[in-house]
């Protein structure tokens, strides 16, 4: 790797850091967002909480995994294969941290699926119904993110919007065991 930037040595050191601490205080991060809310849920929504907030922490670090190991390798064999004859593919440092750090909130996010699916089933939200019926719109949505946040070749966009479907569907499956009709009717009746 080359530094191109007067800076760029100091920096990259430092947004590493950033990334490596947020990843550490994730999990804080999430229950005190968690515990923000809770005070408005029910007692029987709030004892979610902890396993979403270790479920999310664990998803989040999955999705970075994913990228580290399986796509990055994909993409920079085939980035160096596209190479033009002649040309000495040298990477930025700095290019190279900025494109390794959106990769891994790219697949991070996407695996939060999972939980954002459970959370609105069970916040009412939506319904299992209504998630099934809009999965064609999800999987042309998956297809959309793939290409906006990956690189410009084909695999790497199918590499993000296939778990990206598969964990809707894992958080469709996931959030009808989560589901109970019966607390839903109860609170109803409770208002």
């Amino acid at each position: 790797m080359i530094a191109t930037d007067v800076v760029g040595v100091f920096l990259v050191p430092m947004k590493v850091t950033f990334m490596i601490a947020f990843v550490i205080a994730l999990p804080y991060v999430l229950y005190q967002a968690w515990a923000f809310v809770a005070p408005g849920l029910y007692v029987h929504e709030q004892r979610l909480v902890l396993p979403l907030v270790i479920a999310s922490s664990v998803l989040f670090i999955v999705g970075m995994a994913f990228a580290y190991f399986l796509v990055f390798p994909v993409i920079f064999k085939f980035m160096a294969s596209v190479a033009p004859q002649g040309v000495a593919w040298m990477t930025d440092i700095e290019k190279y941290l900025s494109f390794a750090l959106t990769t891994f909130v790219a697949f991070g996010v996407t695996f939060e699926v999972p939980v954002v699916v459970i959370v609105l089933v069970r916040a009412g939200l939506v319904s299992i119904e209504k998630l099934k019926e809009i999965r064609p719109y999800v999987i042309v949505g998956a297809f959309v993110i793939g290409a906006i946040f990956t690189p410009p070749d084909v695999l790497s966009q199918l590499m993000l919007a296939i778990p990206l479907c598969l964990l809707y569907e894992v958080g469709i499956v996931m959030a009808r065991l989560f589901y109970n009709p019966a607390a839903k009717k109860m609170r109803k009746s409770t208002m």
